[in-house]
């Protein structure tokens, strides 16, 4: 498809790259007008980027006239798990945007990355104490478990969209509009796990399944193996070259609904609803990906490291249905004071993280070939509620100074929270401005910071070291280059 070869060249430019976004895994703000406001966007005009945000307000444009957005940011999280801190630390994105008005109907495309999360340790010491599945005490297999502190481990998903937008004004005060969006996500990952919290999904081996669960024949044909005692940890890794490649990887559709109203001629509202997505299963080519054990048969070959090859699926990942409402109010010649709110339903899309692995049949798979792994991580996510505030002062007929607040919920239990997946960012404030060069040309900027918040899971329940997880940020910045003909 056609579609689909956009996507990877789209995904090759960033478009989809991982960032380190604020409201669970969304960003706080689309577009660094949006961004630089709270995040507002219901009710105004805020350029191309109405697409992601409320496409109605395209409405807002002036018969015969057409734009073009050229975007970039720069998001730059911290993020420690046990005071070890990731080196994922600048998440650039770029962006683009068209769109165009002729009598009541506007229409246009854009494309950009509508969220994701990302860490890279450059060991597992942030772990803290592996524990190994050994029903044997055995100080060859402990020996063996410490050694998967040495492991890189990191996780990056991007999820990106190009997006159809249409307005149509009805009457001179109200407008509706929507947009139908082509989205695809990529997941790259290397993740160990050790053996307790292994033991912990199966229940076969007295599993209490606390924190996930564990099933298939790869399995059962662990617990057949003669003189099997224990396993001290198992690692994931479909993820190539050090960079974000996208291995595990779907593509699907989605859309969204909006409307805006003029109350009065100060004041206006605005609303919409983005349908949750409708992706594929995100998949790896062939044998991109792996799976090593390592573990301990007694009396011979004593500990063992086996790495096998295959298949990874993510499945039924999805991006979540997100209501949004909010005003736009005139204030007088020089400030615009903006609010919205939005509910992002995590809960329906993030109760569990599923990965299954399908070794293939090669002979450096041994015993293991063509078995399988499903296993079932449990998140239990809660939905999120938002709160954005935002102002514009016009200092100027050039310049305009921009102001906001972003007010949200940490979506993730503390019990579930892993350093893979930390996203629980709670507050961010920014500050932008808007700069007409003529009237053709003009550049808007947004700088964002987001305040560090804490989370410590409950680890230790089945063995190993709790992890006290901390997430912030330095200064992130969005700007775009806008002409208007």
């Amino acid at each position: 498809m056609k579609l689909k070869k956009l996507a990877v060249l789209f995904a090759a430019a960033g478009l989809s790259a991982p960032v380190f976004a604020t409201n669970g895994m969304n960003q706080a703000g689309y577009g660094p007008i949006s961004e630089s406001m709270g995040g507002t966007s219901m009710a105004y005009d805020n350029g191309a980027a109405a697409a992601i945000n409320n496409p109605a307000t395209l409405g807002f444009m002036a018969s015969g006239t057409a734009r073009l957005d050229l975007g970039f940011g720069d998001l730059r999280p911290i993020a420690t798990a046990n005071g070890q801190n990731s080196t994922a630390t600048d998440f650039y994105m770029p962006g683009l945007g068209y769109v165009r008005k002729d009598g009541n109907l506007a229409w246009g495309a854009a494309v950009m990355a509508q969220g994701g999360m990302g860490t890279d340790y450059n060991n597992g010491n942030f772990w803290g104490t592996l524990a190994p599945f050994n029903p044997t005490a055995n100080a060859a297999l402990n020996a063996l478990t410490a050694s998967g502190q040495s492991l890189r481990n990191m996780s990056q998903l991007g999820v990106g969209r190009v997006m159809f937008p249409l307005a149509y004004n009805v009457s001179e005060n109200f407008t509706i509009g929507g947009s139908v969006d082509y989205v695809w996500a990529g997941l790259d990952i290397k993740w160990l796990i050790d053996g307790s919290h292994f033991r912990d999904m199966v229940a076969p081996l007295g599993g209490q399944q606390v924190f996930a669960r564990g099933s298939g024949s790869m399995i059962t044909t662990m617990l057949a193996t003669p003189g099997f005692a224990g396993l001290g940890y198992g690692y994931f890794d479909f993820e190539k070259s050090g960079q974000f490649t996208q291995q595990a990887k779907g593509t699907g559709w989605a859309g969204n609904i909006g409307f805006t109203y003029k109350v009065s001629p100060q004041l206006t509202i605005g609303g919409v609803y983005h349908a949750k997505t409708s992706l594929s299963n995100l998949e790896t080519d062939g044998s991109n990906a792996s799976i090593t054990l390592a573990g301990l048969i007694l009396p011979v070959p004593g500990a063992f490291t086996q790495k096998l090859t295959g298949k990874a699926t993510i499945k039924d990942f999805q991006w979540p249905e997100t209501f949004g409402i909010g005003f736009s109010y005139q204030a007088n010649s020089d400030w615009t004071i903006n609010a919205d709110y939005k509910r992002i339903n995590w809960a329906g899309v993030m109760k569990n993280f599923n990965l299954s692995f399908q070794a293939d049949g090669s002979a450096t798979n041994g015993g293991f070939a063509n078995t399988n792994l499903d296993i079932v991580y449990f998140q239990n996510w809660k939905n999120q509620d938002v709160f954005e505030l935002g102002a514009a002062y016009r200092y100027s007929d050039a310049l305009s100074l921009r102001f906001g607040a972003n007010l949200g919920n940490n979506p993730i239990p503390s019990q579930y929270v892993s350093p893979m997946f930390p996203a629980i960012m709670e507050n961010h404030y920014s500050a932008g401005f808007g700069y007409a060069f003529n009237k053709s040309s003009s550049l808007d900027g947004a700088f964002i910071y987001a305040p560090k918040v804490s989370s410590t899971n409950n680890w230790s329940a089945v063995g190993g070291s709790n992890q006290n997880i901390s997430l912030g940020s330095n200064f992130s910045y969005q700007v775009m280059y806008s002409y208007r003909y």
